[in-house]
């Protein structure tokens, strides 16, 4: 394949070491994202960094920060988040246009500049640029990464792969911890080395992915929507194909792709943002709804309380009576903990599917918060009544509710939102429809991350009764508006969100009913062909099912005869 680079390493590996190479490089993003993530937390409480930002002082007893314009603090903090927003819609629409390495290239360069200039920061007007320049960046990389990695994969073990990715993103929340709390031992904390290092640090796997991603494919699907055929068909045949004996399955699989960029160009004038958001003139693809759906379940992501556990558990700690430098390593082993707990995911993600995942974790972490804060308020009461065996017992048992909030938000909530906008959108739109929910990521994190220090002020533990509340509140949200992605393939998605009705039962329904009418619709779906019309709706029955590819038209009979006669020949 001349039109790709020698140097690129879809020349070199195939299938499964092709995979877990790219998700290597995917995984390299995802960590910069956990880290940059992870890495305000510690900065914010950098004596030489509260000073210069001029929202904080020292407290000459206890040593601690005293916060006097937490507005300022928050402020520097969330301005990130609206980077993320704008640079994510930038992101889905240059990824779409100029496909997914290129956009990757462009986020690490992005990403890198922001925190060069975070690093090199003089004052709280040039730290909230450099935050809001640095959140453009993660914008692109947030929006395209995922539809890369999902591109590429199986449909029958993407959630895997992108579960390991997410156990980097957490690893780098780890990473960024430790590196602080090392950092704040540095000449007594007073040195900006403890704050500028830490920032610095997150330009190094920027500079990685920056140089590794050129030598990587393009995603085959962004292949065949742009007219690449020959490097779609070759990409597939090295993630999909042994080398020994062709088995046709790559081929069958271009074949659906390529049916199905040619029945959504049908509907491509109207796939800019506002049509998309609005649902206009979408037909039965539905896109307005599958923005509403990653949006809200990014935005619920954020306010089931992992974003205020992570806040207020030093305080919890605290509160079990531990000392301020126990504090620091118990937060750091819970850090740990975190990270080992994603694993859970990789193993059970494409086994009971993403509705399954997400309601065992509504459960337990609805519980965990509940019982946190009342736990919590033992103790508080206890310590007020110098019954202090009492407050460590209470205090302790807080601790340990953190510990499993914290542990099972890392095996269920934490990846899943990730993955299914990245899943449920066109090939047309995929990269937009994926930074929709990083805009809704961006609206959920922004918004808690400016509200958090009021609301704790304000509530101190009760706070975590409200998470404990939005827990319960995505469970019915889950069952009754997000049909299940797992085990269906890309070009699949149209047929799931073909039903008029915005209830889950309905979509299933709708789903169960053409499979009736026809056997060989669930078939005929997998290979990228149409089943409703995108523009009228109307269900195109058995083997006379209407197929348009590259202005001949055929049938699905037809389609599907080629295809097995395709895989025949390569036997």
């Amino acid at each position: 394949m001349e039109s790709i680079s020698r140097l690129n390493v879809v020349h070199h590996l195939r299938k499964r070491k092709l995979l877990i190479a790219i998700n290597c490089v995917a995984a390299l993003s995802i960590f910069f994202f956990g880290y940059d993530q992870g890495m305000m937390a510690g900065v914010n409480n950098a004596k030489d960094y509260y000073q210069l930002m001029g929202f904080a002082h020292q407290d000459p007893a206890t040593k601690d920060p005293v916060i006097t314009n937490s507005i300022l603090q928050g402020g520097i903090v969330s301005v990130y988040y609206l980077g993320t927003l704008v640079g994510a819609l930038f992101g889905g629409w240059f990824g779409d246009k100029f496909g997914r390495i290129k956009s990757i290239a462009l986020g690490a360069a992005w990403g890198v500049f922001g925190a060069s200039l975070q690093t090199s920061a003089q004052n709280h007007n040039w730290m909230i640029c450099a935050r809001l320049i640095n959140g453009f960046g993660t914008g692109i990389l947030n929006a395209i990464v995922p539809v890369w990695a999902t591109e590429t994969a199986e449909h029958t073990s993407r959630g895997q792969f992108v579960a390991i990715e997410f156990t980097l993103n957490i690893f780098g929340v780890a990473v960024a911890y430790w590196i602080e709390y090392g950092c704040s031992f540095y000449k007594g904390g007073e040195s900006e080395f403890v704050w500028r290092f830490p920032i610095a640090f997150q330009i190094f796997p920027l500079l990685c992915l920056f140089a590794m991603v050129w030598f990587f494919p393009e995603s085959p699907r962004w292949l065949c929507k742009v007219g690449r055929e020959d490097e779609s068909r070759y990409v597939l045949q090295q993630l999909r194909e042994d080398g020994a004996e062709s088995t046709g399955k790559a081929e069958a699989e271009f074949q659906d792709i390529r049916n199905i960029v040619e029945l959504e160009r049908k509907n491509a004038k109207s796939q800019n943002y506002l049509y998309m958001l609005f649902g206009y003139q979408s037909g039965k693809l539905h896109t307005g709804r599958r923005v509403q759906l990653v949006i809200w379940l990014q935005i619920m992501q954020e306010w089931i309380g992992i974003a205020g556990v992570t806040i207020y558990s030093p305080t919890i700690f605290g509160i079990a009576g531990l000392d301020h430098e126990t504090v620091g390593w118990v937060a750091g082993l819970n850090q740990i903990t975190y990270t080992l707990s994603t694993l859970v995911c990789v193993f059970t993600l494409d086994r009971i599917g993403r509705r399954w995942t997400l309601y065992w974790g509504s459960v337990v972490q609805g519980i965990c918060l509940f019982l946190a804060g009342g736990l919590s308020r033992v103790s508080i009461d206890a310590t007020a009544a110098k019954n202090l065996t009492r407050a460590q017992h209470f205090g302790g048992g807080a601790v340990a509710m953190v510990f499993l909030f914290t542990m099972t938000f890392g095996a269920t909530w934490l990846t899943v939102p990730w993955l299914y906008p990245a899943e449920i959108f066109p090939l047309e739109v995929r990269a937009r429809g994926n930074a929709w929910g990083v805009v809704g990521w961006s609206i959920g994190n922004g918004w808690l991350t400016l509200l958090c220090p009021v609301m704790f002020a304000a509530l101190n533990e009760k706070t975590l009764y409200i998470f404990a509340a939005c827990n319960v509140l995505t469970i019915p949200m889950v069952y009754c508006l997000y049909p299940e992605s797992n085990q269906r393939t890309l070009e699949e998605m149209n047929l799931l969100f073909a039903a008029d009705s915005i209830w889950n039962w309905d979509a299933e329904r709708n789903y169960r009913m053409l499979v009736e009418q026809n056997p060989k619709l669930v078939q005929a779906a997998g290979r990228g062909q149409s089943v409703v019309d995108p523009e009228t709706g109307i269900g195109k029955q058995g083997r006379g099912m209407s197929l348009d590819v590259g202005g001949m038209k055929t049938t699905a009979s037809e389609s599907s005869g080629d295809n097995e006669k395709t895989a025949a020949v390569h036997h």
